[in-house]
């Protein structure tokens, strides 16, 4: 069978760059398979999926040598407007591609350009908008949908086109866990439905095993390292060799002295029949006597709030509306302590961001108070209480406004007149842990957008708050850049620096947060150690998030109480990175 997509010894190098970001490309890929490729930040699969889509050579210039055949033309014979036909793209970021006033009008605008008969066009939108479920959308403006429903309408655009590879980048990047489940097997359910060819690329490992992958591509420094079915993948612990994560209940089973191999089916949505190592009774019995046996011996550490008395950040029964509108948060009430990490947790349109507003003074609520070390900050100014409360948006193009990346880091330092000595001394630390040092003298346009990302939090952190709110701090990181960062975020924590964390990583909020606060219709409904919330079915159900891995694991080998083996996890963890604590 002929490929779809075929490189041959394929490499390419960035204009002005010394080096190639791809070395020696050789990969084929099959009509109607699904590939997920997968890889650190700086791997070059983003770079790859460039050049599949076209935006490499017309977009981004560089030299390529090697060959790139789709559907058995050189590709370096078909302009952008051929390859467009072929493949159509889904970016991480659906705001950057919409282009119509209206979700019908957007899902008809490639056929518009192609000159389709109206009758025919009006079918195919209704069509593609009731296959992603957003046919009752038609007629609104694109960007006041949420996260979720505007990945479907532009999923919805590229199923009116003839385009026979979708290839989807980063695409669980704004999305809730519950949305981002959803997004998978709408993905998958295409891919049955319409016998395209799919190719993703993600860092959520979990989200995106959750459906079925025919092969994984595993691509670091450059080059494709691996290539083989996910099963053998995760049982030869491939993925964590080259900076992603293996699931969750693998490293707890890892820790518990259990063959992670010998469970690693378990992670994905249909394991193979012929795999020897299905789960029988009395290997399950087994096992879940030696997880209780392990997770006994593991001491439970203390939960840092039982030990504070004087909160540092205090809301108390606060209530905002919008004009005219219904409360969109009601009531609210949780507290932070002195070098506390606590998680925000939510599905899209709970009133995590409102709620996040009004602390910073971007809104001032109907009702109750917020206090900061004790002291009433309703009346406080934004400028004010920028001074004490950090906050870092989850989209970094809404944040960055300088050239480059030592002047945005500095930008707030300079207006309050920190010495230029001193400035530079700390604007050099902040890259340094951000991981941005190598490039502090790039322009700000050169930024992938992870690191765009680091740079807005080095902007903050720079100013040294006591308070500092992260609005989805890990969005489009890898694990290695990932882990460093929550590392630093930690050391910050133990000398007194507070976080909030307003996030969809169930991961983060897991190992990172020290309790997690629940919101759901704008109410509190859930605070308590995360282990804790994560395993309670009725708190997930409601908040729409996504039980942990370790939960479901736990409660699939009959583990009476799952939070203990999450927590038990998480104290061995704890202990492995930091052995001297």
């Amino acid at each position: 069978m002929q490929p779809v997509i075929s490189f041959r010894n394929f490499s390419f190098r960035y204009k002005k760059q010394s080096k190639p970001t791809l070395i020696n490309i050789n990969l084929d890929i099959l009509h109607g398979e699904k590939i997920w490729i997968a890889g650190p930040s700086g791997s070059g699969k983003s770079t790859l999926a460039h050049c599949i889509n076209g935006l490499i050579p017309f977009s981004y210039r560089g030299e390529i040598s090697g060959e790139l055949y789709l559907n058995g033309q050189p590709a370096a014979s078909l302009g952008i407007f051929e390859r467009s036909r072929s493949v159509g793209t889904i970016l991480q970021n659906p705001d950057a591609q919409f282009v119509g006033q209206t979700v019908g009008e957007d899902v008809a605008f490639q056929m518009e350009n192609e000159a389709i008969p109206q009758s025919e066009m009006q079918a195919k939108v209704i069509s593609s908008l009731d296959m992603v479920g957003m046919l009752a959308y038609e007629s609104q403006g694109p960007h006041d949908l949420s996260g979720g429903q505007k990945q479907s309408v532009s999923l919805a655009g590229v199923l009116t086109t003839q385009a026979d590879i979708l290839l989807f980048d980063e695409p669980l990047a704004n999305l809730d866990p519950v949305s981002g489940v959803r997004a998978m097997a709408l993905i998958d359910d295409i891919h049955h439905r319409s016998g395209k060819t799919v190719i993703i690329i993600e860092h959520r490992v979990e989200d995106v095993l959750e459906q079925p992958v025919d092969r994984i591509v595993v691509m670091d420094g450059g080059e494709i390292v691996a290539v083989d079915s996910p099963e053998r993948m995760l049982a030869d612990g491939i993925l964590p060799r080259h900076g992603l994560r293996q699931p969750l209940f693998l490293e707890a089973l890892a820790y518990a002295g259990a063959s992670a191999a010998e469970w690693s089916h378990l992670a994905l949505a249909h394991p193979k029949s012929s795999d020897a190592s299905i789960m029988k009774p009395a290997e399950l019995e087994e096992l879940c006597i030696n997880l209780e046996e392990w997770i006994s011996s593991i001491p439970s550490s203390p939960l840092r709030d039982s030990v504070q008395t004087d909160p540092l950040l205090e809301v108390r029964d606060v209530t905002y509306a919008y004009s005219g509108g219904r409360n969109v948060v009601r009531d609210v009430s949780f507290h932070i302590n002195e070098g506390e990490t606590v998680a925000l947790l939510g599905n899209n349109g709970a009133g995590k961001s409102t709620l996040s507003g009004l602390i910073t003074g971007l809104m001032k609520p109907r009702s109750g108070e917020i206090t900061l070390r004790g002291e009433n900050i309703n009346a406080w100014s934004i400028r004010r209480r920028g001074e004490r409360i950090g906050y870092v948006l989850q989209n970094p193009h809404q944040m960055i406004t300088q050239h480059m990346i030592r002047d945005e880091v500095g930008l707030g330092l300079v207006a309050r007149g920190v010495a230029a000595e001193e400035r530079e001394e700390r604007i050099s630390e902040a890259l340094r842990v951000c991981g941005l040092y190598p490039y502090r003298n790039w322009p700000v346009s050169a930024l992938s957008f992870g690191q765009k990302k680091r740079l807005c939090i080095a902007s903050v952190l720079v100013l040294d708050p006591a308070l500092i709110i992260l609005d989805e701090p890990t969005a489009g990181q890898d694990f290695r850049h990932y882990t460093e960062f929550m590392g630093f975020i930690e050391q910050l924590a133990a000398r007194g620096t507070a976080f909030l964390f307003i996030t969809h990583d169930m991961h983060l909020a897991l190992e990172y947060a020290d309790r997690a606060v629940v919101l759901a219709d704008g109410e509190v409904i859930a605070a308590d150690r995360v282990a804790a919330v994560l395993s309670n079915d009725e708190v997930t159900g409601r908040a729409r998030l996504r039980e942990d891995s370790l939960s479901r694991f736990a409660k699939a080998c009959g583990l009476p109480e799952p939070a203990r083996l999450v927590q038990a996890f998480l104290t061995v963890k704890k202990g492995v990175q930091h052995p001297h604590e």
